[in-house]
């Protein structure tokens, strides 16, 4: 049986019956019940998914970074030369991703899975799938068996955090370009117009996002991805790291550990690993909403509402990151506030 059956079989939704427990414990605590908000809905799913009191003292972010063929057709502000660069930035400490993480506490996985420029930096965990896909605008981004093999070395690299402690994963991502991919993605599986999901990524003007809507279109004409087999989307319209993030929240559902996913990039991964495993929902926490249009419709799409709304576009894995604080607090409203018994406080009337 392949990594990837393996996962999927291990995925199932969790007993009602925890999320009811877990309610009970939040409303013994010294609060009216509810007034903790959203945070009671956190810690309740979080305790619901692994069925003990919540934790979160081992996040880890997983950066996966890939180039984009598409890029050839003039969809981004940046040059491809920039996603190697920017690995180079993340394994020296530089970027906004490592900043998040150093404030949250988390450890952070740098793998290359398709960078179309040698990457020598010492750090980068080595994935590489290719030289970049193949331009989506024109034909498929990659074969079925990189799609595949994609998703197994994504969810390998979280099966190695997990036995060594990990507690919550994060999604994250680097690749000029993958907005359109994702935009791609959201399109198909959302059965949506390619020109409601795709947003101005790195920054296009309006001559650029009307560029890019139509890059979509015809790679949709080109390829017409079959929504029903999600390989077939991403091997035809996905991104490597796509696939990578897929492989992530696949093997951390199989093992109930929460995934908080990042921006527009990772919603599509989502909606992937949603399509291959329909409960692996329940692992996933849609950390903000990111101010590319589409991500609102994936979120919608896998019935998920953000906890943030910052109007972040970055990726990385920098909104998961902001999440790991919001994530963590709950678990520790949960597990070390005190109950009206053990504090002596009279209980609601």
């Amino acid at each position: 049986m392949s990594a990837l059956s393996e996962w999927r079989a291990a995925i199932s939704a969790p007993p009602a019956a925890r999320a009811a427990q877990a309610q009970r414990h939040l409303d013994t605590l010294t609060k009216p019940a509810g007034s903790l908000g959203r945070l009671e809905e956190l810690a309740q799913r979080l305790f619901a998914l692994r069925g003990v009191p919540p934790a979160v003292a081992h996040p880890v972010v997983f950066t996966f970074a890939a180039d984009h063929g598409v890029v050839a057709e003039g969809v981004s502000a940046y040059p491809a030369s920039v996603t190697a660069q920017m690995v180079e930035n993340f394994v020296r400490g530089g970027a906004a991703v490592n900043v998040l993480a150093r404030q949250a506490g988390a450890r952070i996985v740098v793998a290359d899975f398709g960078v179309a420029s040698a990457v020598g930096a010492r750090g980068v965990v080595r994935c590489s799938l290719g030289p970049g896909t193949a331009n989506m605008a024109r034909g498929p981004a990659m074969t079925r068996a990189q799609a595949e093999r994609g998703i197994e070395l994504g969810g390998r690299l979280v099966d190695e955090a997990l036995a060594a402690g990990a507690d919550l994963v994060v999604t994250g991502d680097m690749g000029i370009g993958n907005t359109t991919a994702a935009s791609a993605i959201t399109a198909v599986m959302t059965t949506t117009p390619a020109a409601s999901v795709t947003g101005r990524g790195t920054g296009v003007d309006e001559a650029g996002w009307r560029r890019k809507v139509d890059v979509v279109e015809r790679a949709l004409a080109a390829n017409r991805p079959d929504a029903s087999d999600p390989i077939d989307v991403l091997c035809k319209i996905g991104g490597f790291e796509i696939a990578g993030l897929v492989g992530v929240i696949l093997a951390a559902a199989a093992r109930s550990v929460p995934v908080a996913l990042d921006g527009f990039v990772a919603g599509a991964a989502g909606l992937a690993a949603a399509a291959l495993a329909p409960a692996a929902v329940h692992a996933m926490f849609a950390s903000h909403r990111s101010a590319e249009p589409g991500h609102t419709v994936a979120l919608r799409h896998l019935g998920l509402v953000p906890y943030l709304d910052l109007g972040l576009r970055l990726g990385e894995g920098t909104g998961g990151l902001l999440f790991v604080h919001l994530a963590r607090a709950a678990a520790l409203l949960y597990t070390e506030m005190a109950t009206f018994k053990a504090a002596g406080v009279d209980g609601p009337a």
